[in-house]
């Protein structure tokens, strides 16, 4: 369709009530269907917009007057909007779990890739004493210099 029809068609629409509005809706779809020349995809890909076409079209069908479908309508889009932005959400919190996991996973390979340097003082491992732990105090005795028991 060419924009210059598209436009007066929208700018007639605009005019009429949600009555006559789904009218024309009914009507669109009854030559849509007589004049179909190919099988179209539907335009709703999104599952919350198919959902919300199916209630739509079930509440059309039921006679509901114009105005609640409207309303109805009007609900589920905000309603539809907050799930999309919690899904955004849940998106955005999966996307920085996985970089940062990413960078640790990373940073682990490059720290076990590297070859490990040990500093010795002396011969031997030790750090420079000419005998094993002379003068000093056994492993698990207290430190000195700590608070004596009075």
């Amino acid at each position: 369709m060419n924009p210059y029809l598209r436009d007066k068609l929208i700018q007639k629409l605009e005019s009429l009530s949600d009555e006559r509005g789904y009218q024309v809706l009914d009507y669109v779809d009854f030559l849509e269907s007589k004049y179909a020349e190919r099988a179209t995809a539907p335009t709703a890909t999104n599952p919350l917009s198919r959902f919300a076409d199916a209630v739509e079209e079930r509440m059309r069908a039921g006679k509901v007057s114009a105005t609640t479908i409207a309303e109805t309508m009007g609900l589920m889009s905000r309603a539809m909007g907050v799930l999309n932005g919690a899904a955004a959400a849940g998106k955005s919190v999966a996307n920085d779990l996985m970089s940062a996991t990413t960078r640790v996973v990373d940073a682990a390979t490059t720290a076990a890739s590297t070859p490990r340097t040990t500093s010795t003082g002396g011969v031997g491992g030790t750090s420079g004493t000419s005998g094993a732990n002379e003068g000093s105090a056994p492993p698990d005795a207290p430190p000195s210099g700590g608070p004596t028991s009075r």
